[in-house]
């Protein structure tokens, strides 16, 4: 299966100077206890944003990165779309999660199986967003949980089923 997981604000905004928009333990919580053991997916900034621009541990983690002379260690380096989109669907036997960032998800929008986001509700101002999928008629949103108390921030842990997966060739 492939999944998409991420943390959005009230705009569907999803990060702003190559970082979160929100510090957040319970949603990081969640992210680790999902992710932990199956690849992970992401463009080259999302690695970038990590603590030491290191891969995280535990995934196998695939980078997409359009400079062919970026390679970076302990991940699977892809410099193409078409193949990344390939080493996704090859990992999703397993679950595979695309964790960003906005240019990513967007371009793999029709691929995935679900998406796991956690809402919060509050403006972080942010400079990427994420398509709003309460508006697109494909996803349905299966599950919301009660609002929680995240760092001072009110959080909904969302899942939503996309009901016109494409397969990826």
């Amino acid at each position: 299966m492939i999944y998409f997981i991420l943390c959005v604000d009230k705009k569907f905004g999803i990060g702003k100077k190559n970082d979160l928009l929100f510090h957040l333990p319970k949603d990081m919580a969640f992210f680790r206890e999902k992710t932990k053991g199956h690849a992970v997916a992401m463009g080259e900034n999302t690695l970038l944003s990590f603590p030491g621009q290191k891969p995280l541990p535990k995934r196998t983690n695939i980078v997409l990165s359009q400079d062919k002379s970026h390679n970076y260690e302990g991940v699977i380096n892809v410099h193409d779309f078409q193949e990344f989109l390939r080493l996704v669907k090859e990992h999703s036997k397993e679950d595979v999660f695309v964790i960003g960032g906005a240019s990513i998800y967007h371009q793999t929008l029709p691929y995935v199986d679900g998406v796991y986001l956690t809402k919060v509700d509050a403006d972080g101002g942010a400079e990427l967003f994420f398509d709003n999928i309460d508006e697109i008629g494909t996803f349905e949103c299966v599950s919301s949980s009660e609002p929680l108390d995240d760092n001072g921030y009110k959080i909904r842990f969302c899942y939503y089923k996309n009901n016109a997966k494409i397969d990826i060739e």
